[in-house]
């Protein structure tokens, strides 16, 4: 019977192991459900600021800013370019994080290199410490609270960087939940910004001028690093319903897979132990029949 019982025992340790990836799952779907809770609050704070911004470009399309490309185009800039990439604190969430780092890496090529990365996320941070890739800033936050506070601090070093000309371009690498089942990394630019991004369409309504004091100039210094820190709090706010969302995904396949494994190893269970009986009875039959020849001798 030690056949049975090492079939057994692997199957108590696919149980066991079950019970933990359903776990993972039940807390993965909580935690998803806040999230896209606190997502659906940031949408309406983020969409306020840039319709500010519209109102602006709607009254003067050619006003000069430092964080806009001139109206006469995109000029090409030199530099070193800013990347903030965000990724979770740990693995299990399928290819969310690999997906992450192979678009980061495809970034630094386009670049030549000459890109300075800043990170969010355990996850990154062990990832460019195991290949050697220098990193500007890490943000030493954990990537499964993201906060407003915390998105401001990050807008606030980026935005430090910018004005001081050692950061020519800005983007940010996240994953985006444009559904449930269709998440997808994005690479988005956040400095400077192109001015089709605000300008109006035509058929929009139309409103009276509006007088900005002390200027059109310092109005839009003023909204563009809350502009800039509500779109990085939206990016971690969502990037974290891609992750609970991906180890979801994860620990329902491993859910199936442990349950299609224990199929397997109760079948064969019933095999080895009707083998055992059969072989059982087979012995006492011979016995049997055995000790009535015997008998029958004497």
């Amino acid at each position: 019977m030690t056949g049975v019982k090492d079939i057994r025992s692997r199957m108590a340790g696919v149980r066991d192991t079950q019970k933990i990836t359903n776990a993972m799952y039940l807390i993965a779907s909580a935690k998803l459900r806040k999230a896209r809770e606190d997502l659906s609050r940031t949408r309406p704070y983020f969409q306020a600021l840039q319709a500010e911004i519209k109102r602006i470009f709607r009254t003067d399309a050619r006003v000069e800013n430092r964080y806009f490309y001139p109206p006469a185009g995109e000029p090409k800039l030199e530099g070193t370019v800013g990347c903030l990439v965000v990724t979770a604190d740990k693995g299990l969430a399928g290819a969310y994080n690999q997906n992450v780092i192979k678009t980061t890496q495809e970034l630094g090529k386009q670049f030549g290199g000459n890109v300075g990365f800043f990170v969010v996320g355990e996850y990154g941070r062990q990832y460019c410490l195991r290949h050697d890739v220098p990193v500007q800033k890490s943000f030493l936050y954990t990537a499964q609270n993201p906060t407003m506070q915390r998105a401001r601090e990050i807008a606030t070093v980026l935005l430090e960087a910018y004005d001081t000309g050692r950061l020519k371009k800005i983007f940010i690498v996240y994953t985006d939940l444009g559904n449930a089942l269709d998440a997808q990394v994005r690479v988005t630019r956040l400095l400077p910004f192109h001015r089709a991004d605000f300008l109006t369409h035509g058929d929009e309504k139309k409103h009276a001028p509006f007088e900005f004091l002390p200027s059109v100039g310092e109005v839009l210094d003023n909204i563009i690093p809350s502009y800039l820190a509500g779109y990085i709090y939206s990016a971690l706010v969502d990037s974290f319903c891609c992750e609970q969302n991906a180890r979801m995904t994860a620990m329902d396949a491993a859910n199936r897979n442990a349950q299609k494994i224990l199929d397997e190893l109760q079948m064969r269970f019933n095999h080895v132990r009707q083998g055992a009986i059969t072989q059982e009875i087979t012995e006492i039959s011979a016995g049997a029949q055995a000790q009535r020849s015997e008998e029958d001798g004497i």
